[in-house]
């Protein structure tokens, strides 16, 4: 399909092809902008796991609370609560508490805005079928005033005019969809990586706890 081609079937869709193309456009840019941002987070979350294992695994528990007090990426994050804590008392409850809080924090943030891609893409769909309906509308009320000779060949072409919006409207819909579902994923990637995390960094707690105080 030639660029010619593209610009006619848009042209016949009516004024209803402007909000779908509005609706893709924003739906895009928050897709977009929320891929960036998770395939940032979990490069980062990925790096900063790999530095900080060998020290908590050590024991230098010290050590890891500077290295997390200095980034910022959410797994430092949730990290520095817990080692907090653990600086504090020894009951590996607490120190679970306090990173499920900050979970409880970040997973939000990980999620926000990516509801809106799917609901644009239903809203995609239903604004294609409701200029289909209103083309037919229209495409039904000319003919009952058309000559009888030319009344198949108008709502013939009419209709097709019409199906260019629902077209359009899924065209729109089904990468929109299909980008939600890759972001809930990825989302979902990042938010187990982080809770393995925090069980491994509890366990490097306790395992130290009970190599320091074996009768306790």
């Amino acid at each position: 399909m030639g660029i010619y081609s593209i610009v006619a079937f848009f042209q016949k869709g009516g004024m209803f092809m402007y909000p779908i193309l509005l609706v893709f456009t924003v739906g895009m840019s928050i897709a977009i902008e929320r891929w960036v941002q998770l395939s940032r987070t979990r490069v980062k979350n990925s790096k900063v796991w790999e530095q900080i294992q060998p020290v908590l695994a050590d024991g230098e528990f010290e050590r890891a609370r500077e290295m997390v007090d200095e980034d910022q990426s959410t797994i430092s994050r949730m990290l520095s609560m817990g080692l907090a804590r653990q600086g504090a008392v020894r009951r590996r409850e607490d120190i679970e508490i306090a990173m499920e809080e900050s979970m409880m924090e970040i997973i939000p943030q990980l999620e926000k805005r990516t509801p809106y891609v799917a609901l644009l893409s239903n809203i995609a769909t239903l604004l294609g079928l409701l200029g289909t309906i209103m083309g037919l509308i229209e495409a039904f009320t000319a003919v009952a005033n058309a000559n009888p000779a030319e009344k198949a060949d108008l709502l013939s072409a009419s209709i097709s005019v019409a199906m260019n919006t629902t077209a359009f409207g899924l065209m729109a819909a089904i990468p929109l969809m299909l980008i939600h579902a890759k972001l809930t994923s990825t989302t979902g990637q990042i938010v187990d990586s982080l809770e393995m995390a925090s069980v491994k960094a509890l366990n490097s707690i306790t395992n130290f706890a009970k190599r320091q105080h074996p009768m306790s």
